[in-house]
């Protein structure tokens, strides 16, 4: 199973639609909030089974702050991040995905990409598919591998 992970949209999809094109083995895709509205659209966009957060700029969303999903073995703590404290460190949304029994633990916020492990935990940061602030100034995103041999591969990319 491959997933695409996305965050912070800011109202701005084209290159997220341009993804949903381009990659055509993607089998689902996780938002990491702050669509600003447009997680109806987006959803709707998809071709796969699509799960969202909301983030800090998703005033009115109906979406949950957090979630859990579940897939081929894995359990994936989803959040945006702001409430982790995840500019200034990893470390509280580490110790909640450790607690909730997770072995992924996916975020957004600051968008700047970032992956780490801590033990059995993979933590990835997508960056932002619209908005990013990392040096290279590229639109980023993540996708994770969830392998037959029970193993979860997470990388990112750039546009």
């Amino acid at each position: 199973m491959r997933i695409l992970v996305v965050s912070d949209t800011h109202r701005y999809q084209k290159n997220l639609y341009d993804l949903f094109y381009e990659l055509k083995n993607i089998d689902f895709v996780i938002h990491c909030g702050d669509f600003e509205g447009y997680e109806d659209e987006i959803e709707g966009a998809c071709r796969v089974p699509f799960v969202g957060v909301a983030g800090n700029n998703d005033f009115c969303s109906y979406l949950p702050r957090e979630r859990v999903v579940e897939l081929e073995g894995h359990k994936i703590f989803v959040t945006h991040g702001h409430a982790y404290g995840v500019s200034h460190g990893t470390q509280r949304i580490i110790e909640e995905a450790k607690k909730r029994g997770c072995d992924i633990a996916l975020f957004g916020h600051t968008h700047y990409p970032t992956y780490s492990t801590t033990g059995t935990l993979q933590v990835m940061n997508p960056g932002s598919i619209s908005l990013p602030r990392q040096a290279s100034g590229n639109p980023s995103y993540g996708i994770i591998e969830l392998k037959e041999d029970g193993s979860a591969d997470c990388r990112l990319y750039e546009m």
